[in-house]
């Protein structure tokens, strides 16, 4: 098993209630994946009741709460104890090749020879940044949200955030808390409201996730995708600080951010944005609706449930009062970007023919094209919600068992 975060974890889990041997092979020093790599006010954006995994979930008197990133760092190192999970720390794969139907695990404490091998290395791999993003000047400090901390780490002056999905809302957030001022380039991802028809909004994604094919509702299994790329659609901007809330970006300009469009690179000492900004922002404040929403809504109606109606979205027309097209670094006194701009996924350790061109292994439900390799714990899987504690045990299972059976 490559990577020891929730899916190596509940993999582990899995096969060892089949019982078979295996090894969990982490690189990092410490357990707690790369819920290691928030910033230090993160709070989890999905409530306690997703806590799904095998032999780990919730029972307590706060389903709607939130966990914060130590706690959830905390409730993973207990698990891997409580499976027995046979972790390896400070093992870095380096190198899976295949020789004679068996692989050959190549890290740096040695070499491993193994029947089966289990991609759990998680869907936060490699930090992306744009290409002009090495054409700032140098007395910037730039940061991806994967290095970013607190406020502190940065020099005095203004920021600029770049990206508005769960990541950029939630760090702009921060930073305002700090007393700084912030400058946001605004995306596309959806703004949700944090609950919808009497629950948490996460409470109606997670039931279309596991049960909406049950009533026709299939949007949310990967299947249904309209295309491959769309596995790396962005999600709500929600957050689970203070109690949980939605984030919405006229919200965060009312506060005194200055909303840009989106960052599109540099010019004479400036920085160039797409001039679309009311577009851009009416397209963020109707996605929830059209989409997830609606899915909602659906299986709602389909399962009979008793749920009070959609409350109408408030009419909201406030716009910055220039379009946020061009911002002038020195003028404005930016003295550091975060981009905020999502992660690749990177198997250059993999050395099989197994990855289509989005560097995405090819599978079904998790059962490669090459026999004996997985994959668990990768976005849309299997469904939209593969990657999370919710539905990660779910294609654990089926991996391990698929193991078991060879």
């Amino acid at each position: 098993m490559v990577g020891a975060g929730q899916a190596g974890l509940a993999t582990s889990c899995w096969l060892s209630r089949y019982g078979v041997d295996h090894y969990v092979l982490e690189r990092r020093r410490e357990l707690g994946g790369a819920w290691q790599d928030r910033w230090d006010s993160f709070f989890l954006n999905t409530p306690n009741f997703s806590f799904l995994l095998p032999e780990l979930s919730y029972d307590g008197p706060e389903p709607d709460a939130f966990l914060p990133r130590d706690e959830v760092i905390r409730l993973f190192r207990d698990y891997a104890a409580r499976i027995k999970a046979p972790v390896r720390l400070g093992t870095e794969v380096t190198r899976v090749g295949v020789v004679d139907g068996r692989f050959t695990v190549e890290t740096n404490q040695g070499r491993w020879l193994a029947r089966n091998v289990v991609l759990a290395n998680g869907a936060f791999q490699r930090p992306r940044f744009p290409a002009s993003a090495g054409n700032l000047p140098g007395h910037i400090r730039q940061l991806h949200s994967h290095d970013f901390r607190n406020a502190q780490q940065l020099p005095d002056g203004a920021v600029l955030v770049v990206g508005t999905g769960q990541s950029g809302g939630q760090i702009t957030e921060d930073l305002l808390d700090a007393g700084r001022e912030v400058h946001l380039s605004v995306s596309t991802c959806p703004d949700a409201p944090r609950r919808y028809r009497g629950q948490d909004v996460f409470q109606w994604i997670l039931q279309v996730n596991l049960h909406g094919p049950e009533f026709g509702i299939n949007g949310l299994q990967a299947d249904h995708l309209p295309s491959p790329a769309a596995r790396f659609m962005c999600n709500p901007l929600i957050s689970g600080n203070g109690g949980g809330h939605g984030i919405h970006l006229r919200d965060l300009g009312r506060r005194g951010v200055r909303l840009h469009g989106r960052f599109e690179g540099t010019d004479d000492g400036g920085l160039v944005f797409s001039d679309d900004l009311p577009a851009r922002l009416a397209l963020v404040e109707a996605g929830f609706r059209e989409r997830l929403g609606r899915m909602a809504d659906a299986y709602i109606a389909a399962a009979g449930i008793d749920a009070p109606p959609a409350e109408p979205a408030p009419a909201d027309e406030w716009l910055p009062a220039d379009s946020g097209a061009r911002l002038d670094l020195a003028a404005e006194g930016v003295t550091s970007v975060i981009w905020c701009t999502g992660y690749g996924l990177d198997f250059g350790f993999l050395d099989a023919p197994v990855l289509d061109k989005w560097n995405y292994p090819r599978h079904r439900r998790g059962v490669t094209e090459v026999p004996g390799l997985y994959a668990v714990g990768l976005p849309w899987l299997t469904k939209h919600l593969s990657a999370t504690l919710s539905v990660v045990g779910d294609d654990a299972k089926f991996v391990a068992e698929h193991i078991a059976g060879r």
